[in-house]
């Protein structure tokens, strides 16, 4: 019965910190486009277009992606070689870019690969 008790504990304690990590969700995404708010997902695919606008997909390769990362500007530098597949958690404002989810980020502060995200609710 402890082992039961036991494993129940920890499937509902990972199932809460999951759901705290603010992951996609598209009609929440719509719902709430013009807010800032945090998203996390595994960076699928990278691509950099100049040393001012890289694009990170994340859930899912190009045309696939849950939703784009748009890097602009020079100040956020990243290990871009190694990012893929790595979990990341990203604030700013959503936007929809040619019918796509997007999140525009230029401050290095936007983007983290911690565990616990920032609450960010504007």
């Amino acid at each position: 019965m402890k082992r039961i008790l036991y494993t129940i504990i920890i499937l509902a304690g990972l199932a809460g910190r999951a759901s705290a990590q603010n992951s996609f969700n598209a009609e929440e995404f719509q719902a709430n486009l013009g807010k800032t708010k945090t998203l996390c997902d595994v960076v699928s695919s990278i691509k950099i277009f100049s040393d001012t606008l890289t694009l990170i997909n994340m859930g899912g390769d190009y045309p696939r992606q849950k939703y784009t990362i748009a890097v602009k500007g020079n100040k956020i530098v990243l290990d871009w070689a190694n990012l893929t597949g790595k979990q990341m958690c990203v604030t700013g404002v959503l936007e929809m870019h040619k019918g796509r989810p997007e999140i525009v980020a230029a401050q290095p502060g936007q983007i983290d690969f911690g565990d616990s995200p920032k609450k960010t609710n504007k």
